[in-house]
């Protein structure tokens, strides 16, 4: 790890959760002058909650606490790029936009020019260690909680005033921690992918609302042959086996999604299996001298590392693996590991 000598000022962004709670206590006992900061993302109850949840645990540990309006930009670069993508046939990573855009930021920016922060941190599971010139993400002790994928976006200027306290702790520890310092969120429950939806709501339900329903086709992606209609090409995603509803003879999954016919096209098992895949809109986390290597590749967050060759090029990527992979997704993120110790290099959006 990349240690900071000195007592310094850092930032730390509070949800009012257990893992930015615990981080900004660590920050505290290594003696740094700590600030939280929380964006409010929603004009919502939840939203408030969060926030509300953020100072308890600032008041609680003493620290100052502010609050920074990102509504507007939250909505332009998440919920709308969300709804965008699904209505161009596309499957999202809202977590990966809000980090690059909202966390690191609006809220880094913040941090760094208005705050003075020296460091700004987060509750991510992940290390960044300085080597061979550059600050690069290492995964985290904890396998299970590792959070590289999601943080493909960032560039050096910000790993180099980035902190990640929680890399060396299993989750587990975290929440006894949260326990034994009586902080305010030691029994709140893991926080939810999408953020803007709230129950009752579900992602189906806030996307039709959004974008309507129409009747389309499902089609057999070999044959051409009709299996039924659906009710609106959004609500399906590349390899979706359950909620199809239609009666075959063998399991259906979605193969692939014409959003400008309406058409949800579905196939066999084996039908959901490629070699190759193209990334654009490249982001390396650092330089990277060479242009064609061997790496590991993840195309979703909750996939092994799967070996592949990859041909970098000036804004986009080619990537062919060892081993057919299922359910390539455009709008995905295709993310690349170095292939000895799986730190990562960088990624892009699968087309």
């Amino acid at each position: 790890m990349f240690m900071f000598k000195d007592k310094k000022t850092a930032v730390v962004a509070m949800s009012g959760g257990v893992d930015s709670s615990v981080t900004a206590l660590l920050l505290l006992q290594k003696g740094y002058n700590v600030i939280g900061i929380t964006g409010k993302m929603l004009n919502d109850s939840a939203s408030e909650n969060i926030v509300q949840n953020a100072k308890n645990v600032a008041d609680t540990l003493g620290i100052r606490h502010y609050v920074f309006d990102a509504y507007e930009q939250f909505q332009k670069r998440v919920v709308n790029y969300f709804v965008e993508s699904y209505k161009n046939g596309e499957t999202p990573n809202p977590c990966i936009m809000c980090n690059q855009h909202i966390k690191w930021g609006l809220l880094f920016d913040y941090a760094t020019d208005v705050l003075k922060a020296d460091i700004f941190a987060t509750g991510h599971y992940a290390d960044i260690r300085y080597s061979d010139g550059f600050f690069k993400l290492y995964p985290a002790r904890d396998e299970h909680k590792d959070q590289l994928y999601f943080l493909y976006r960032l560039n050096q200027r910000q790993l180099s005033k980035t902190i990640f306290p929680l890399y060396e702790y299993e989750k587990a520890q975290i929440k006894q921690m949260a326990i034994d310092f009586d902080l305010p969120p030691k029994d709140s429950k893991e926080s939810q992918d999408i953020c803007f939806i709230q129950k009752p709501n579900t992602t189906k339900t806030f996307l039709n609302k959004k974008l309507g329903e129409k009747k389309g086709d499902f089609i057999d992606v070999l044959t051409g042959k009709k299996w039924g209609e659906h009710k609106g090409y959004h609500n399906y995603t590349i390899g979706q086996r359950r909620g199809i509803g239609i009666a075959a003879p063998y399991p259906l999954y979605v193969i692939n999604i014409d959003p400008l016919k309406n058409i949800v096209y579905v196939g066999r098992e084996e039908d959901n299996y490629k070699k190759t895949v193209k990334i654009s809109n490249i982001n390396l986390t650092y330089p990277k001298r060479e242009t064609e290597f061997d790496a590991f590749v993840k195309i979703r967050y909750n996939m092994p590392h799967k070996k592949a060759h990859v041909r970098l090029f000036e804004d986009f990527a080619d990537i062919e693996f060892e081993e057919p992979v299922n359910s390539v997704t455009k709008g995905q993120s295709g993310v690349i590991y170095d292939i000895k110790d799986k730190h990562l290099i960088g990624g892009g959006f699968i087309v």
